[in-house]
């Protein structure tokens, strides 16, 4: 266990990746929700089904919910459900994209009366936070617009920073608002906060309760992912990630599946930012599993970030500073992929077992039949992860 020093086994015992409720549903492709057998039928199960990732990793301690989808009647008995299963309920995401008024916008909306409902939702979205404990409300908008000339773009930004303004009004003293962007769709001609840059104005201009949430699936091809992350770390206004991967645009793949030297590359920035295992940077996945097991799925996200994490944690810092001082390219290129080329997979093993973790998750998991049991036991799952 040589490559893993106690000093990164210490870092990585630390990690924790929220889980999306949402994962756990039926989801699919625009053309087609595919089902599959087992499927949550309610928040409950989803949360039961997120604690088995948790079980077999230790990864994975909280569970992110979306409003309304995960709706119930009591939130304190869903906050004991979760505890008794040894997670907790974590980041509260609104939702301002499946309503018919919500057609031309939601809080950037022209209409007074559509923006008072939007920021009405995001107010009860507060509400579900007080009775879960979380501390996180994450806002995502699907708004923008289809042609030149349809929407005032500034006036757009204008009453968007109001309702933030409101929204924001109303956090506790403990809790945080972050800001989410994506390059495009549904919105095709313009987004209403379609970059970092655009977020973190926003945010910016809140207060130091305010944050912008990467997702990583949201950006134009080619971007440079981590010189965001970096930047956003310097600024101290990077709140989260939405982990994911992408081959063409917002795909929700397993993190690390389309670019694993990507993820690696955008996880040593969080280090050096010092951004690991800090309170103020959260780690989230956001992901759909259409044609994959969901459990199976998350398990397989979380060990790809851990993975990634450790080989982030094994490049010599000091090594790189001195290459990178003395203009050595070659030196400080070879120094970091040194580090990417680590397979550090038998040390992670080794490492989980003396830890009282089974040395493959994903074998241990599969081996306890525990799908075989939910679609035995769950009859009637017709619950889309994403709004059915």
């Amino acid at each position: 266990m040589s490559v893993l020093t106690p000093e990164i086994q210490a870092a990585l015992a630390q990690q924790a990746i929220e889980l999306p409720s949402w994962a756990f549903g039926n989801s699919g492709t625009r053309f087609k929700v595919f089902s599959t057998p087992g499927t949550p039928r309610d928040p409950y199960e989803k949360i039961a089904d997120a604690a088995q990732v948790h079980k077999y990793t230790a990864l994975a301690p909280s569970v992110a919910l979306h409003i309304p989808w995960d709706l119930v009647d009591s939130f304190d008995d869903l906050r004991k459900h979760a505890e008794d299963l040894g997670v907790r309920l974590g980041t509260i995401n609104s939702n301002t994209f499946q309503d018919d008024d919500y057609k031309f916008g939601a809080l950037t909306h022209e209409d007074a009366r559509i923006r008072r409902k939007a920021i009405d939702h995001h107010l009860a979205c507060i509400d579900v936070m007080n009775a879960t404990g979380s501390r996180d409300l994450k806002i995502w908008l699907a708004e923008g617009s289809n042609y030149p000339g349809q929407a005032d773009l500034r006036g757009r930004q204008d009453r968007l920073h109001e309702s933030l303004q409101e929204i924001y009004a109303h956090l506790g003293d403990d809790q945080r608002l972050v800001l989410e962007y994506k390059f495009f769709e549904p919105a095709f001609y313009h987004t209403d906060v379609p970059d970092w840059g655009t977020s973190y104005a926003q945010v910016a201009a809140l207060g130091d309760k305010a944050s912008v949430c990467l997702d990583t699936g949201h950006h134009a091809p080619g971007t440079n992912i981590e010189f965001i992350v970096m930047q956003l770390l310097r600024l101290g206004k990077l709140g989260s990630f939405d982990f994911n991967s992408r081959f063409y645009a917002d795909d929700d793949l397993i993190v690390g599946a389309a670019d694993p030297f990507q993820l690696f590359r955008i996880i040593f920035e969080v280090v050096r930012g010092g951004g690991l295992n800090s309170p103020d940077v959260a780690f989230m996945l956001d992901q759909c599993h259409n044609v994959e097991d969901k459990i199976p799925g998350q398990i397989r996200s979380v060990l790809n970030v851990q993975e990634m994490t450790a080989r982030a944690l094994l490049v010599d810092r000091d090594a790189l500073t001195s290459a990178q001082r003395s203009g050595d390219v070659l030196e400080a290129n070879r120094i970091f992929m040194d580090a990417f080329y680590t397979d550090v997979r038998p040390a992670l093993a080794e490492w989980r077992e003396s830890r009282g973790l089974p040395a493959d998750p994903m074998r241990a998991f599969a081996e306890s039949g525990y799908l075989a049991r939910i679609a035995a036991d769950r009859v009637g799952g017709v619950q889309a992860g994403w709004g059915a």
